[in-house]
């Protein structure tokens, strides 16, 4: 069983990209596990914080969570057409000390997607994440891309996906991802 962490980027309850995060779950195919992280709890980076207290608790719980998985699912909002800040807090924070990196991201499959109330989903933000995830040495996911636009009818006040094309769409997305992170993990297995 392959096991992947999915972390939503918004604080917010009925955020649009943790309601796709959860519709993500459901739809996982067998032998494919996907287990929702949080980043409540993260404050914001300090370097004095780190040099006199250490890592913060949420933030070594969510390092663990993310080192002992197979796999990372980013579910990324867009805010003014970029990266979420609170959402690139909880990874700078991940990426603390710098030798930590090659446990938490080093050649850990990766992919993104997002939801947005626009009519460009979250392609903007998406296309920022590359850089953050090449610097931190991850593998990401090219052969798939998900795009939710328009979320506010794509899912109901209950945070439930109700668009089956959009449905149909996200399941293709991560049966694609669970593939790669299982081949992954069989020339790891393989070469190791």
């Amino acid at each position: 069983m392959i096991k992947i962490v999915g972390i939503a980027g918004s604080l917010r309850a009925a955020s649009f990209n943790a309601s796709l995060l959860r519709a993500a779950r459901g739809l996982m195919p067998d032998g494919a596990e996907l287990e929702i992280a949080s980043i409540k709890g993260i404050p914001l980076y300090d370097g004095d914080v780190e040099a006199n207290e250490g890592i913060p608790q949420a933030v070594a719980a969510l390092k663990d969570q993310i080192a002992a998985a197979n796999g990372l699912l980013l579910v990324t909002p867009e805010y003014n057409n970029g990266i979420p800040g609170v959402f690139k807090n909880a990874i700078d924070w991940l990426s603390r000390p710098v030798a930590d990196i090659p446990r938490i991201f080093g050649s850990r499959p990766v992919a993104v997607i997002g939801a947005s109330p626009g009519g460009f989903g979250t392609i903007l933000a998406q296309d920022a994440w590359l850089s953050v995830l090449r610097t931190l040495g991850t593998r990401p996911w090219f052969d798939g891309r998900l795009l939710v636009s328009r979320a506010g009818s794509v899912f109901n006040d209950a945070g439930e996906m109700v668009d089956e094309k959009m449905k149909a769409q996200l399941q293709q997305f991560v049966r694609g991802f669970a593939g790669f992170v299982e081949s992954s993990v069989a020339s790891t297995a393989q070469n190791g």
